[in-house]
C-alpha cells in the first residue's frame, strides 16, 4: 500500500482530512468526525512512503527538523501534507482540498463577501480554528479579483494549496521554503514587485504581522489569516502579539489599515450532507476603528450585533440567512475540469473502489465501559500500542546525540 492508495481510499470515502501514525490503522475525518479503517501501517511503510514523498533533496531537511509541509497533486486532488516525527516513528496528516476552483458561489458565502475585495487598499483578516475552511475563503476570495479587475496578485504561501490560472489578473505564487526562505523575505521582496494585491498565507509572527500591517498602509490591498474564534479576538491577537509598549501604536496602525475581519467555522447540514461556511463578519466603521484604536475590543461584539446597516453580519444572523437559503452548490454534483497552472495538474488514476469503515468514530472516554477494553471481555476492537522509538528514532536522531 503506498500513499497514492491510502489518498485515494480517503477521496473515495469523502473524506476531508487523512491521519497516519506507525502501527495504528489509517484514520479519516469525513464530516469533522475522525474514523479508523483498515490493518495497522508498519513503521517501515510510512518510513519508506515518507523517503518517497519527500525524496533525496528534502530528506535532510526533515532529518534537521523533525516534519515536513509540501503539497502534491494525488488522484487530481491537491493535497496539503505535513509529515512529522512522533514517538512510534514517522507519521502524515494529510488535508484533501476542494477539487474544484474556489469560488464564493462554490463554497456556499454570502455574495457581501465580494465587496470586501472591490477597495484598492487596506487590510482584510480572515480568523478561524484550524481546518475551518480559511484557506479555501482566501482562494475565493482571490479568484473573485481574478475574475472581475485587472491587478497583479502575489500570494505568499507556506506551502501552496490552491493553483490559479491568471484570467483577467496577473497571479504569482510563492511558497516558502521552496521560492523564498521566509515569509518576512517574501514580503520584503513584495514591495519591490509593484504588486496591488497581496496574500499572506498566515501571520505567525510579530514581524510577518508588523511587515503586512506596513504592506497594507502602502496602498496595497492585504489578505491574511489569523487563528482565533471571532472577529473581536483576531483583531486583539494581532495587537497583543506585540511588546506592551508599542501596542499603542500597533492598534493605532490597525485600526488605520484594517477594512473587514471575518471570522469563519463549518457547520454541517445533514439534508445536504456537506458542511457550509458559517461567518462572523465585523466591517472597519469610524466607530470600531476607534474602539480599535483605544484597545477597547470588548465593544466589538456589540457594534457587530447593531452594525447590520453597515453590512456586519453575527454568527446567529448569518445562521439565519443560511436557514434560509434556498440553493446550495454541492461538490460532486456537476463534474468540472480543474483550473490549474500549466504543469500542476495530473492526469485522475481512475478512483479504487470505496472501502468500507466498521471502526466507529473515535473519541475521547474518561471512564471508557469494560466492554471497550480490548483486555476485558470478547469482541472489542480497540487497538492500543506503546510508544516505541526503536529504529525510527535511531534513523532519525542526529548525529552525536
Amino acid at each position: 500500500m503506498d500513499i497514492d492508495l491510502l489518498v485515494g481510499q480517503a477521496l473515495s470515502n469523502g473524506a476531508s482530512d487523512l491521519h497516519l501514525e506507525a502501527g495504528l490503522p489509517a484514520a479519516l475525518r469525513i464530516r469533522g468526525s475522525l474514523r479508523t479503517t483498515g490493518d495497522p501501517i508498519p513503521g517501515k511503510q510510512l518510513l519508506e512512503m515518507a523517503r518517497n514523498v519527500l525524496g533525496e533533496e528534502q530528506w535532510p531537511q526533515f532529518v534537521e527538523r523533525r516534519s515536513y509541509d509540501l503539497s502534491k497533486t494525488i488522484h487530481g486532488v491537491r493535497c496539503r501534507i505535513n509529515i512529522l516525527q512522533t514517538s512510534r516513528g514517522v507519521g502524515f496528516a494529510i488535508r484533501l482540498l476542494a477539487s474544484f476552483q474556489a469560488t464564493v458561489e462554490k463554497l456556499n458565502l454570502h455574495p457581501d463577501l465580494k465587496k470586501l475585495v472591490g477597495a484598492a487598499h487596506g487590510l482584510v483578516l480572515l480568523s478561524g480554528p484550524t481546518g475551518c475552511g480559511k484557506s479555501s475563503t482566501l482562494a475565493a476570495l482571490i479568484q473573485e479579483i481574478n475574475l472581475t479587475d485587472t491587478r497583479h496578485i502575489v500570494t505568499i504561501e507556506s506551502p501552496i494549496e490552491y493553483t490559479f490560472r491568471p484570467r483577467r489578473a496577473f497571479i504569482r505564487q510563492r511558497e516558502v521554503g521552496r521560492d523564498t526562505p521566509s515569509f518576512e523575505q517574501a514580503l520584503l521582496d513584495s514591495l519591490r514587485e509593484d504588486p496591488d494585491v497581496l496574500m499572506v498565507g498566515e501571520m505567525r509572527d510579530p514581524e510577518t504581522m508588523r511587515l503586512t500591517l506596513s504592506a497594507s498602509e502602502t496602498g496595497h490591498l492585504v489578505l491574511a489569516t489569523v487563528h482565533s474564534s471571532s472577529c473581536a479576538e483576531a483583531v486583539q491577537r494581532v495587537v497583543s502579539a506585540f511588546p506592551a509598549e508599542i501596542q499603542s501604536g500597533v492598534a493605532a496602525q490597525v485600526a488605520d489599515s484594517l477594512l473587514a475581519v471575518i471570522s469563519q467555522r463549518l457547520r454541517y447540514r445533514p439534508d445536504l450532507n456537506i458542511r457550509v461556511p458559517e461567518c462572523e463578519i465585523l466591517v472597519a466603521t469610524h466607530a470600531v476603528k476607534n474602539f480599535i484604536r483605544n484597545r477597547e475590543f470588548f465593544k466589538i461584539a456589540s457594534a457587530l450585533e447593531t452594525g447590520a446597516e453597515h453590512g456586519m453580519w453575527s454568527f446567529q444572523r448569518y445562521r439565519t440567512w443560511l436557514d434560509n437559503r434556498k440553493s446550495w452548490h454541492v461538490p460532486g454534483q456537476s463534474p468540472e475540469p480543474l483550473d490549474n497552472e500549466p504543469g500542476e495538474a495530473e492526469v485522475p488514476a481512475a478512483r479504487p473502489p470505496v472501502f468500507p469503515i466498521h471502526v466507529k468514530a473515535a473519541r475521547a472516554e474518561v471512564n471508557p465501559s469494560p466492554s471497550d477494553n480490548p483486555r476485558v471481555g470478547p469482541g472489542a476492537g480497540r487497538i492500543e500500542i506503546e510508544p516505541c522509538e526503536g529504529e525510527f528514532g535511531k534513523i532519525l536522531k542526529r548525529p552525536g546525540e
